[in-house]
């Protein structure tokens, strides 16, 4: 498959249409305090070597590769159990933030989860992601819901970019707070702007 893309988009695009097409179509990137912090991180996280501690053993920085989705990327962390002669496979993501109402982090480990099945044929069941904020590990249940919802996303992204078209900015304005391309973007500047123009249009004759 010729377009292919970054696991790391998946969670681009759930989180917001108009950054996963900033990013992926315009090519435009910012850093704030959140992705430098996020970036650390994940520099700690892939630097270990692979380790076995008891029945689990550790596999970091985990090259990715889907030909079904068409997706590439980075496993931070994959732990590989031996449980009665079976190997329990669990991707691991390592977020900045906290625990999501919203499945933008999920997808993205469910994503990895597609990509390390397909690699390995091997089944897998859960996934998890340790966020650095709460210091707390969530573990993520890959059920048939969430897989069909990565897969969702998967194909809504690839639509996007082959359309070339930059959405308008997501309704959620908190989401924009965070966003290290806010000053690209420019979310309120264009709702203002499309509040004028619907004013206008009431008031037309």
């Amino acid at each position: 498959m010729d377009d292919v893309l970054a696991i790391s988009a998946i969670q681009h695009y759930a989180y917001c249409p108009r950054q996963f097409a900033l990013i992926h179509v315009e090519q435009t990137w910012a850093d704030n305090r959140f992705t430098a912090e996020g970036e650390i991180l994940h520099q700690r996280v892939d630097a270990g070597e692979p380790e076995q501690r008891g029945a689990v053993r550790f596999e970091r920085a985990v090259q990715l590769r889907s030909k079904r989705f068409g997706l590439v990327g980075k496993m931070d962390l994959l732990e590989v159990e031996r449980t009665d002669g079976d190997l329990i496979y669990r991707p691991v993501e390592y977020k900045r933030g906290k625990p999501k109402v919203h499945n933008w982090d999920r997808v993205q480990v469910c994503a990895q989860a597609l990509c390390l099945e397909e690699m390995r044929n091997v089944q897998i069941s859960e996934a998890a992601i340790w966020y650095w904020e709460t210091r707390r590990r969530e573990i993520i249940q890959l059920d048939a819901t969430l897989r069909n919802d990565t897969e969702q996303v998967i194909q809504a992204a690839r639509q996007l970019i082959q359309s070339g078209h930059t959405p308008e900015p997501t309704s959620e304005t908190k989401r924009c707070k965070a966003c290290s391309l806010m000053d690209v973007c420019e979310p309120d500047v264009f709702r203002r702007d499309r509040s004028s123009a619907y004013i206008r249009m009431m008031f037309e004759p």
